[in-house]
């Protein structure tokens, strides 16, 4: 395995992993910005939007076409917190040539496939287009609004929200409803163009390929050529206030098993000792063997699970537990 990073532009990298021990290509695009309670809504709506067509590709219909005219290759988009970014992630994935009767680029045409839905998006009016805006709005809500339905997650969720309160990893990755009722078209096209023009951007290829001859094929895309440079601007991580007494937040339910999650912040971690703490987390609520495991659920069954989380953002531990039978 052959791991490379090159720059394309400046703001703008392609990761290459060489390997052969796959019959399929991953390709990847990473769109990264800072954490910011303005524009989480926007950008995790844009990413929905995106998908649903683009100027060549006007409908989902014609973006499946072409996907089954690479040999069923397949897509998906996503979006993701780390830290205090905010990350878009398309990814697509396409058989590799040598599988092939004859040679047919299909590198290339995925590539160009996928460029083509993130930097090249259906425009109508100097706006997005508006139906699909609207349905996009629908559905976010919908996600926005489930969030409630997995209490463990929203119970681990809330708990991040309420010790980082006011900073931007207490933000949620999807955004809020309040923000949503609020957005149009226009504006948020301009939020697109805004965002491409200055987030950091990750191109990944990893399968049996060439590096030197991916990195000419995305150099020679009219879309990455298109882009300018950029100087991404990480945000400065943000230590909690030291708390002399814990913080408690109770929230009840009708439900018949209650969420317990206890969160804990180290500070000034050095590289080290981070790998201690992943050693760590193993030990304590890594599985089914840890040491909460076994005492809290199998000894003295005092919960139907129990584990241990670590978090990136400065270095945040989160400690969950499910009681059987309460309310949260």
């Amino acid at each position: 395995m052959n791991y490379r990073k090159q720059q394309i532009k400046e703001g703008i990298n392609l990761h290459t992993i060489e390997t052969n021990k796959f019959k399929t290509n991953l390709l990847s695009v990473f769109l990264t910005m800072p954490l910011s309670k303005e524009l989480v809504t926007k950008e995790a709506l844009i990413a929905s939007v995106l998908r649903r067509g683009s100027k060549l590709m006007t409908t989902s219909e014609e973006i499946s076409i072409t996907l089954e005219e690479m040999y069923g290759a397949s897509f998906n988009c996503g979006i993701e917190k780390i830290g205090e970014n905010h990350i878009i992630k398309f990814y697509l994935e396409t058989i590799n040539d040598e599988f092939l009767p004859q040679k047919e680029e299909i590198l290339q045409k995925g590539l160009n496939t996928l460029f083509e839905i993130v930097f090249n998006p259906l425009i109508e009016d100097d706006k997005f287009k508006e139906e699909y805006v609207k349905q996009e709005i629908d559905n976010l809500k919908q996600i926005i609004e489930g969030k409630r339905d997995d209490k463990a997650r929203y119970a681990l969720e809330r708990t991040v929200e309420e010790m980082y309160k006011d900073k931007p990893y207490g933000i949620y990755k999807y955004g809020y409803i309040e923000d949503l009722q609020k957005i149009n078209s226009r504006d948020l096209y301009n939020c697109y163009q805004n965002m491409i023009g200055n987030c950091k951007i990750d191109i990944f290829v990893s399968g049996n390929v060439n590096i030197n001859n991916t990195k000419n094929i995305i150099e020679q895309n009219e879309l990455i050529k298109n882009l300018t440079e950029r100087k991404y601007t990480k945000l400065e991580e943000q230590l909690l206030e030291k708390q002399k007494e814990p913080k408690e937040i109770k929230e009840e339910m009708d439900i018949t098993q209650g969420k317990m999650v206890i969160g804990l912040t180290i500070e000034d971690t050095n590289k080290d000792e981070k790998y201690v703490a992943l050693v760590y987390n193993t030990i304590l609520g890594g599985g089914a063997n840890s040491k909460l495991f076994q005492n809290v659920r199998e000894k003295a069954s005092l919960a139907y699970t129990a584990r241990f989380k670590l978090s990136k953002t400065n270095e945040q531990h989160i400690h969950s537990s499910r009681n059987r039978n309460s309310k949260l």
